[in-house]
């Protein structure tokens, strides 16, 4: 089946749809040169401070909004900011979430999981596995499904961030941006953005070297599963690139790979540069102005999507002398 795109309507019905629930976060003007080797001032949306520490509650909680949920609940695999994001949304809307993580997943994520009130089955040795058996908990029970990135609802409130920046940057007396770098795992938040502006803005897609689904499937012609690993595998690790940002491709300008070590770099100029603290995920679109793999165009208006805080800051702060 071809998908179309979510497009910006879908946007805007998703828009009004979360309204409240989400949180409006504030960007921030960096000077050109105030990141490092940037030739021109950067917007940065702080993503990163929105409910759970990540953009995936506004996906979430449209997908939740736009079905009959009822007393079956919801359920979701992911140890990750996907499940904290349908932990929370569900906690907020008085559902029941079964969230399904590996055996392997983190003893401080389970924590966290159960803190928003999720019931946490752990299964099996990989993500793979947690979500077999969270789909077959769904036909059994009839609990209503949530995807980390790759359901129309979850990518049209995606979509809203891009809707928000642009509002934004209009009530500040900016003009408007020229390009928007996003840091691309399964592609749901990606997939979203484009959607909304349409082509009206370049979407850059930006990944790690280790993770690269979206480039892969850009070399192959088709979305194909690709091994994962590196510092942001926990957030943008994904074995394949979602079908409805696939369907987006067209309004996707460019797609560029990011080193670890750059990334590591971004955190750290990041909190530098206005005390931030991002998780490697949230960095990775910063670390490609950082390494010139996307470099601008003298007078281009550049924002970068920062999406993602949920990491250990020691892992990003200096050492106390």
């Amino acid at each position: 089946m071809v998908l179309h795109p979510v497009g910006p309507d879908l946007v805007e019905q998703a828009a009004a749809r979360i309204e409240g629930r989400v949180r409006v976060t504030p960007v921030v003007r960096i000077e050109a040169g105030g990141l490092g080797p940037t030739p021109v001032p950067v917007i940065l949306k702080l993503e990163l401070l929105q409910h759970t520490g990540s953009f995936k509650p506004r996906g979430i909680f449209n997908r939740l909004l736009s079905v009959e949920v009822g007393n079956k609940g919801v359920v979701a695999a992911s140890g990750g900011n996907a499940g904290l994001a349908v932990a929370y949304a569900a906690r907020e809307l008085g559902y029941h979430a079964t969230i399904f993580v590996p055996e392997t997943a983190p003893a401080i994520k389970v924590t966290r999981l159960r803190g928003y009130g999720a019931e946490v089955r752990q299964v099996g040795a990989t993500y793979a596995e947690a979500l077999a058996a969270a789909q077959e908990h769904a036909l059994r029970s009839g609990a209503v499904t949530v995807h980390a990135y790759d359901q129309p609802e979850v990518v049209a409130g995606q979509g809203t961030l891009g809707r928000e920046l642009e509002a934004q940057l209009k009530v500040l007396g900016l003009a408007p941006v020229d390009t928007v770098l996003v840091a691309v795992g399964g592609g749901g938040l990606i997939g979203g953005i484009a959607s909304w502006f349409a082509g009206r803005a370049r979407v850059v897609a930006v990944e790690p070297l280790a993770c690269p689904t979206y480039a892969s499937a850009l070399a192959s012609r088709e979305p194909v599963d690709v091994e994962v690993s590196g510092r942001a595998a926990d957030s943008l690790g994904a074995q394949r690139i979602g079908e409805w940002c696939w369907a987006a491709r067209d309004w996707i300008a460019d797609s560029v790979l990011v080193a670890d070590d750059v990334i590591s770099e971004a955190q750290r100029r990041l909190w530098e540069s206005c005390r931030v603290i991002a998780e490697p995920g949230g960095a990775t679109a910063v670390a490609a102005l950082i390494a010139g793999a996307y470099v601008p165009q003298p007078e281009e208006r550049v924002a970068v999507i920062v999406c993602g805080a949920n990491t250990d800051p020691a892992d990003v702060l200096p050492p106390p002398h």
